[in-house]
């Protein structure tokens, strides 16, 4: 499989299977850090330690990649042999992070056909396993997540400590190395003003909530991504049913709230679904957070039955498809910031035009 293929997908093929709640659960994730014993953390690394650890796991990759059905398809991308823009995708595809994309010289990526796995290297710790799975289901994620962790031990030596666990970079990741994120639509909290006081009381409780791409990002769309923040001193199960349960009092907030505007102000709520509806239908220059705002409107307006023929499935796609590196990917250029708002424009008017004829 080549590196096409990841480029010029807008949504991973794990995006298209429709996730349990997935109204407001976009998706769970799980992410792992190890690092190889004996290794100095990627920071202090010389060039050809860190080559030395791709090509120990690319090695493990050839050796079983028919035993496992998680490395069907499997590719390791070298960070060197991508331009700047294709590492922009992969960021806004969330199949690498924006630090892998930055800092690291010497890193790479292992990436699996549906793109649910994703295996970052040398990047903040030696080895960063993710999956990505739809809707709420972390366990699901855990499950394959620890499958994966397995298999590259058996060819690896991880660094760890018997009284503090897994090694990590960061001291937060110390123990279990474990951390499970969430990403959540919260439309409703947003417009009837509750997540000012909502998402402050989630951080008394040990959780991170962070925008669309992590750390430092912004919450673009109403989307918010929910995750632990500690890993010493709990176990796998400990970390994911504390994450479980915020989530799912999260997802009965947003449940009542829509319930509430419903109830309240439904012409209101109708007229402004279908005003954000018509500016992306007709708009002819629009920029990232307008774009992203309007979109998060119309994907409530398609769970709450007011836009039928629409598939919430293109809205994730387009939230994908109009960030300034896919943009320009599909342009086949580099674009101003002028000329990506007008692309913009252009390309979700085509979209919506397609999707209503199919």
């Amino acid at each position: 499989m080549s590196l096409e293929h990841f480029m010029n997908h807008a949504i991973s093929e794990w995006m298209r299977v429709k996730g349990p709640l997935s109204d407001v659960v976009f998706s769970s994730r799980i992410r792992v850090a190890r690092n190889l014993d004996g290794f100095p953390f990627p920071m202090l690394s010389t060039a050809s330690q860190a080559e030395e650890v791709i090509r120990k796991v690319e090695q493990a990759l050839k050796q079983d990649q028919s035993k496992y059905s998680f490395l069907a398809g499997a590719e390791l991308i070298r960070m060197k042999d991508l331009s700047d823009l294709e590492k922009s995708v992969l960021v806004e595809k969330h199949l690498i992070s924006p630090m892998l994309a930055e800092e690291s010289r010497h890193g790479a990526v292992l990436l699996n056909k549906d793109e649910s796995v994703s295996i970052m290297i040398n990047e903040e710790d030696h080895i960063r396993i993710q999956v990505l799975f739809p809707g709420l289901q972390m366990k699901q994620a855990w499950e394959l997540a620890n499958e994966i962790d397995d298999w590259l031990e058996s060819h690896l030596n991880f660094a760890f400590d018997e009284k503090c666990g897994y090694l990590t970079s960061c001291p937060t990741n110390v123990g279990t190395g474990i951390r499970a994120s969430v990403m959540l639509h919260l439309p409703a909290l947003a417009m009837t003003q509750q997540l000012n006081r909502l998402l402050p009381a989630i951080t008394q409780v040990g959780l991170a909530v962070r925008g669309i791409y992590g750390e430092g990002s912004e919450a673009l769309g109403q989307l918010y991504q929910v995750s632990n923040q500690v890993t010493l001193g709990l176990d796998e199960n400990e970390i994911l049913e504390n994450l479980q349960g915020v989530v799912r009092q999260m997802i009965e907030h947003e449940h009542t709230a829509r319930g509430r505007l419903q109830e309240v102000s439904l012409i209101q709520l109708e007229d402004r679904v279908h005003r954000s509806y018509g500016t992306l239908a007709h708009c002819r220059i629009i920029d990232s957070k307008e774009a992203m705002s309007l979109l998060s409107d119309v994907r409530l307006g398609i769970d709450l039955g007011f836009i039928r023929g629409v598939s919430a499935s293109v809205m994730n796609e387009l939230m994908v498809m109009i960030q300034p590196g896919f943009l320009q990917q599909y342009a086949g250029e580099r674009l101003n910031a002028e000329q990506r708002d007008i692309r913009r424009a252009r390309l979700i008017r085509e979209r919506l035009a397609m999707e209503q004829k199919s």
